[in-house]
Parts: C-alpha cells; sequence; structure tokens
C-alpha cells in the first residue's frame, strides 16, 4: 500500500468563509491534526488576519505563510498556507454580523477559488461556510449554486449514505412541474460521470420515487422512463425506488449514491441518519467544488467551540475524490 508521501497528492484550496463567522476556527482546527496532508495539499484564500484569530480563538499552534499570490505550497503540517490578496480591507473584522465588506470579500474570494482551480493550480475546491445576509449586502448572492436544476446538483454526503439531489431550493409544486424524463436522465448521466472521475469505476444509483411508494403520475411518466433512457445508455441505475426505503438502501451497501427528487427528501435523510461530520460536493464548475453542512454560527464564533468534523470531512474526502481514490470505505 502506497504511503501519502508516495503518491502524488492533489493541491486543495479552501476558502475560507465569511470572516466574521467560524469558518476561519474550524479551517485551522481541521488542520491541525495533520490528517488532512494524508489526502492532499491544503492551501487557504482568505483574510490572513481572520486566520490569525482564529489561530488564537482554537489555541492552534501552527506558523501562518502568507502569500500574495498562488506560490508552491509548503505541504507542512505545521505551517498553514493562505492567499490573502488584501480582499478585506485592514481593520475589518467584526465577529458575528453581517457587513457588506465581508460580503465583496467573500465573493472575491471565491472568484480567485474559481479562478485558481480553471487554471490548474487547484485540483479541487472548498468553500467554507458563507454569509447570505453578508453576500445580499454586497448584491453578490449570485456566487453560490445556481438554482437552476441541471446546471448544479448538490450531493450530501454522511458515511455510507451519500445523496444527490435533482432539485434543491424550490417548492414542492415547482418540483412537480419541472421534474421530466429529460432531467432526470441528464442528473444521473453527470453523476455517473463525476462519480467515476472520482474513483468509483462502475457506480451503483439509486432514483428516489416521488410519491408514496414510488406510486404516482411523475413516477410512471417522468422519473421510470428517465431511469430506463440512462440504463440504456450502460448505467447502473435503478429506479423509481420508494422513497422511505430507498435510503436505507445505500447505508446497506446496495448503491454508492441516491438521486433524490427535492430538498428535503435528501436532506431529511442525511441530518437524521448522521449530521456531525457530513460534508457536501457542489456539481457545476468543471473541477471537484466541495463545501460544509453548517452556516457561520454567528451565536458561538469566538469562543472555540465551533465542531470542525465537517470541514475536516470535506478536506479529506475533496483530497480523496480529487486524486481518483474514490469514497473512504465507512
Amino acid at each position: 500500500m502506497s504511503t501519502a508521501s508516495e503518491r502524488v497528492r492533489p493541491v486543495v484550496g479552501t476558502m475560507i468563509g465569511d470572516p466574521a463567522g467560524i469558518g476561519p476556527e474550524v479551517a485551522v482546527r481541521a488542520l491541525a491534526g495533520g490528517e488532512v496532508h494524508n489526502e492532499g495539499i491544503p492551501v487557504l484564500v482568505g483574510s490572513a488576519a481572520a486566520v490569525e484569530r482564529a489561530l488564537d480563538f482554537t489555541g492552534t499552534k501552527a506558523r501562518l505563510r502568507v502569500m500574495g499570490k498562488f506560490e508552491k505550497p509548503s505541504d507542512d503540517p505545521t505551517i498553514i498556507d493562505i492567499i490573502d490578496t488584501g480582499a478585506l480591507p485592514v481593520g475589518v473584522l467584526p465577529l458575528g454580523e453581517d457587513t457588506e465588506a465581508a460580503g465583496h470579500a467573500t465573493a472575491q474570494w471565491l472568484d480567485e477559488l474559481d479562478a485558481l482551480a480553471r487554471d490548474g493550480a487547484f485540483a479541487a475546491t472548498i468553500m467554507g461556510p458563507i454569509s447570505t445576509g453578508s453576500l445580499k449586502l454586497a448584491g453578490k448572492l449570485d456566487k453560490v449554486i445556481s438554482p437552476t436544476p441541471g446546471e448544479s446538483y448538490l450531493v450530501l454526503l454522511s458515511g455510507a449514505l451519500r445523496v444527490a439531489h435533482l432539485t434543491d431550493h424550490m417548492s414542492l409544486r415547482q418540483v412537480i412541474d419541472i421534474i421530466s424524463s429529460d432531467l432526470v436522465a441528464m442528473a444521473i448521466a453527470q453523476l455517473h460521470e463525476a462519480m467515476q472521475s472520482w474513483g468509483i469505476a462502475r457506480p451503483r444509483i439509486a432514483v428516489a420515487g416521488l410519491n408514496p411508494h414510488a406510486m404516482g403520475d411523475e413516477d410512471r411518466l417522468a422519473i421510470a422512463p428517465g431511469v430506463e433512457a440512462a440504463r440504456a445508455r450502460g448505467i447502473d441505475v435503478e429506479g423509481p425506488i420508494a422513497p422511505d426505503s430507498v435510503f436505507r438502501h445505500c447505508i446497506e451497501g446496495r448503491y454508492d449514491m441516491v438521486l433524490a427528487m427535492f430538498h428535503d427528501q435528501g436532506h431529511i435523510a442525511v441530518k437524521t441518519w448522521g449530521f456531525s461530520g457530513n460534508s457536501v460536493i457542489i456539481m457545476g464548475p468543471p473541477y471537484l467544488h466541495m463545501s460544509v453542512a453548517h452556516g457561520t454560527a454567528y451565536d458561538i464564533v469566538g469562543t472555540g467551540k465551533a465542531d470542525a468534523a465537517m470541514m475536516l470531512s470535506a478536506m479529506r474526502t475533496c483530497g480523496r475524490l480529487a486524486s481518483g481514490r474514490g469514497f473512504e470505505q465507512a
């Protein structure tokens, strides 16, 4: 078995999140144990001052190496590399509140993260917990995931349970209107291709039904034909499967991924199965892009109590999938 030093480990860029929240704290805590370096080479993007403050809050012992642009990472677990281009004005570091300055900085860091990934400096990226309030104040809310089905997909990972979402923040009325065989078939194909790039040679995909027992017009006229079309292309996919049992089937190892039809159908299953340690893949960019399943937690920022399990999971998983090593066995 090859060791971390023998493998070619990908460089993974992590944007620290909104500087007023717990993003910087969970980032430094996740890096502190050195586990992240077993899967990839981490580089932060954001405010060096916010990270310095997070080191104090958490009592994390590490040396910060500040870069104005991308340079070869140190790859030393005792050193935290950060790219700080000065997006956040000096002195603008309020805790636990939304600000226009933080929104502008967050948006710029996301742009920098994207540019570095597209240029090949980063093999994959992670978005720390952002504040939609700050982004809204800055008029930059469009920097987050596209709500248009077919353009992006949210994938939640919690151990053996992995759930992609056909639609995200939509009312059930909209979901019913938008589901079509073409949309279902396209989502299955995109998910299949992405999973192969992550190191799963023959992904096994389950498609959840929309209605109880997967017995309804939408299941029969839209979902089932979409599954059949994907299967005709050689994809290992089954469905629609009763949504009250399909997630348990995935946990038991019958499938590698479940395609849920709407936000709560997948989110309730994942958050009930296991919340701490979850991570998120945002499919849409032409590279692996991940995030965490929690927000800025303004109520505990600065206390040193923030749980870094989700950020650690995102960093480890991002490194594994970017190097084509597949999901860690649950």
